[in-house]
């Protein structure tokens, strides 16, 4: 446990050291759209169509893009994806940052679907942030058990209907300091693997969550600190962001058991020019730990499953699973046209999930890629990202409205 408290202590302290500098007065900066373009501008000019003129008056203007694209799920076949995300300001651009909404609906023809839907609101001068993430969802997913070092092929098949509800509330304490309260809330509804030979709990030697037709529920309060520099989450301009997530589940709630969870995300954001078109890096920092018995085995900290769901580009999901998990990624961003139409990233990660017995750090998991950057809606400078990412064994198309992170 102190080593736990320890490795969140000095993840966090750079952003508590640039708060004890920030002055009382919120200052942002407002999206530039002067000289920019974006599909939009593309498609006007194409079938000769201007938008309307907006007034000054219309401060809360929602600003749209949406992407439909077809996935291959594990053993679920081919699905229709169609995300749409909403940004808008509830406040004055000047002094409140980028409120949005992101809902990613899919289906197919074999029963198989999901619902997810994410926002994070500001409210005037950011005064809160309010911030959800409600998911029902059905579809297939392969485990590879805890640790690393797991050969690829070694996976078992499990399919399950899943049910989450994550809601919190956090008030401005200083300028870019922000704390609050949340509830979290996981379903995790008629487990079953794939293999009538070996069950889940078999598999993966983890007696919490797995047990055949038994459900895993968790239910409880968390407390959240947040320091965020940024004024646009969907596509974050040079600044700093922190994020400290300790969750309680408890059985007085609902919970299966009791068990307690701490995750501590850092991000920094570094423009590599003064002026003209982007040209940055940005680097992202996770540790996630569980830190008693008890976590249900798919509450276990996992590659890909983080709280955005965006870690681990070039790596199966959940292919890397344990009680504890460290995560590291860079990335360059660049514009290739002067107007910001096009851009282009390449980007490199490494993370590690600790082993069953030990709880050590033994195999390191690095991913590497690039990708291509679109503008869709210049208002909310939304992008269409397209990520080719790969691992050993293991290669992805990736396709997101928004920057990964």
């Amino acid at each position: 446990m102190v080593k736990v408290l320890l490795a969140a202590f000095f993840c966090f302290v750079p952003l508590l050291l640039l708060a004890q500098n920030d002055s009382s007065s919120v200052k942002y900066r407002p999206i530039d759209t002067l000289e920019k373009r974006d599909l939009i501008d593309i498609a006007g000019s194409i079938f000769h169509f201007k938008p309307r003129p907006i007034s000054p008056s219309e401060k809360k203007k929602v600003y749209f893009s949406f992407l439909p694209i077809t996935t291959n799920g594990a053993g679920a076949g081919t699905a229709l994806i169609t995300s749409t995300t909403a940004g808008f300001y509830l406040g004055d651009k000047r002094t409140t940052y980028l409120s949005s909404i992101n809902f990613t609906p899919y289906f197919n023809f074999k029963g198989r679907y999901g619902l997810p839907i994410s926002s994070n609101f500001w409210l005037k001068d950011n005064s809160y942030n309010i911030k959800g993430d409600t998911r029902v969802l059905e579809y297939p997913q392969y485990t590879w058990g805890l640790g690393g070092g797991q050969p690829s092929d070694n996976k078992l098949l499990v399919d399950y209907v899943y049910v989450r509800f994550y809601q919190s509330v956090l008030k401005r304490i200083t300028s870019y300091f922000f704390a609050g309260i949340g509830y979290n809330l996981d379903y995790y509804i008629d487990i079953e693997s794939d293999d009538t030979q070996k069950t889940l709990s078999q598999f993966t030697g983890y007696k919490f969550g797995t047990q055949a037709n038994q459900n895993s529920f968790s239910s409880g309060p968390s407390i959240n600190l947040l320091y965020d520099t940024r004024n646009n989450s969907i596509n974050p301009l040079p600044g700093w962001y922190g994020n400290v997530i300790y969750r309680y589940s408890a059985t007085a709630l609902g919970s299966n058991d009791n068990w307690q969870s701490l995750y501590v995300d850092v991000r920094k954001y570094l423009s590599l020019s003064q002026s003209g078109p982007k040209n940055m890096l940005a680097f992202w920092t996770y540790y996630w730990t569980s830190l008693s018995s008890g976590t249900p085995y798919f509450n276990l900290p996992s590659i890909g499953r983080d709280p955005y769901q965006r870690s681990g580009r070039g790596i199966q999901q959940s292919q890397y699973r344990g009680e504890s998990l460290i995560y590291l990624e860079t990335e360059y961003r660049c514009d290739i046209t002067d107007n910001g139409l096009f851009g282009f990233v390449a980007f490199a990660n490494i993370n590690s999930a600790s082993q069953q017995t030990s709880r050590q750090f033994t195999y390191w998991n690095p991913a590497g890629g690039a990708g291509l950057r679109i503008k869709f809606n210049k208002k909310s400078d939304t992008n269409i990202g397209i990520d080719y990412g790969l691992s050993k064994n293991y290669s992805a198309i990736l396709l997101n409205l928004g920057e990964t992170f």
